[in-house]
């Protein structure tokens, strides 16, 4: 029992550090990358890193066909994609959460409604339903993360559809309703505190997928605009030149695979943390 705490502990230390830093770089992107994610130098095309032979310190991680450096575009795609995890997953949260309490705690019609609203929303594939939304919105960041919201927000309203039914049926719930207590803030003053746990680590969890989708929908080219950049544009590039160069499509697919990872770290270690049932397993 202790180790699995202590193993839950060390993930939620190195998922939040990781997931920081990559914040972090993405915040402070224009002093921290050391040129500009579009300046060209012709006399580096696919210049190697560092450490491999032919390197040179100016270009740290290289660069890629048309002399742009590496390790700046990294730095400006984790700006890209911070950005669309945050927004995209604050608005599926909140989305989701809305339609998650109204179901779980009216029941009845309400529920019925919502949940088969629901049903079929996630009977699409979600990537082919956001690229179908795009295709409709246009290309641009705003319009990837509205497209994330209308596709993700039934996972975090499934989820916590049932917390909410589980919470409603408690005593303190129940004598809040008896006193008079207006449904809205039964839900506000008892039964939110009650899943917030859930939210912040669905919140946590939605993070990492955001940022899939993202690279997913840049792959194609149906993210943001050529000149902004994007992880998942980096690979699209890379591609043409994965034999010479393959350092351009392992960086860009390497910041991926570590940032779902670190949220994916964070959000189990929030899970555990924050959960009363886990926690009184830690004292126990």
């Amino acid at each position: 029992m202790g180790r699995n705490h202590r193993f839950a502990d060390l993930g939620l230390l190195i998922g939040g550090c990781f997931a920081a830093l990559v914040l972090i770089c993405g915040i402070f992107a224009p002093w921290v990358a050391p040129y500009h994610p579009n300046d060209q130098e012709l006399l580096y095309i696919l210049a190697p890193p560092v450490w491999m032979e032919g390197g040179t310190s100016e270009h740290l991680f290289g660069t890629d066909s048309l002399g742009r450096d590496t390790l700046s575009r990294l730095i400006y795609g984790a700006r890209t994609a911070m950005t669309v995890a945050v927004a995209a997953s604050l608005g599926a949260m909140l989305l989701g959460a809305f339609f998650a309490h109204l179901a779980g705690y009216f029941g009845g019609w309400v529920d019925w409604i919502i949940s088969r609203t629901v049903e079929v929303w996630l009977s699409f594939p979600p990537v082919v339903l956001s690229m179908l939304l795009i295709t409709g919105l246009g290309i641009g960041i705003d319009k990837v993360i509205l497209a994330i919201v209308l596709v993700d927000w039934t996972r975090f309203c499934r989820v916590l559809r049932s917390e909410v039914q589980v919470v409603r049926g408690q005593d303190y719930v129940a004598f809040a309703r008896l006193i008079g207590l207006s449904h809205l803030r039964v839900i506000m003053k008892e039964i939110l505190p009650a899943t917030l746990p859930m939210l912040i680590t669905l919140l946590s969890l939605q993070m990492g997928i955001s940022v899939v989708v993202e690279a997913i929908l840049s792959f194609v080219a149906m993210g943001v605009p050529s000149d902004v950049p994007a992880w998942g544009q980096m690979i699209a590039d890379a591609r043409i030149d994965m034999y010479y160069a393959p350092w351009g499509l392992a960086l860009p697919i390497f910041a991926i695979f570590f940032t779902v990872l670190s949220f994916n770290l964070l959000g189990d270690g929030l899970r555990r943390t924050l959960d009363p049932r886990h926690r009184a397993e830690r004292s126990a």
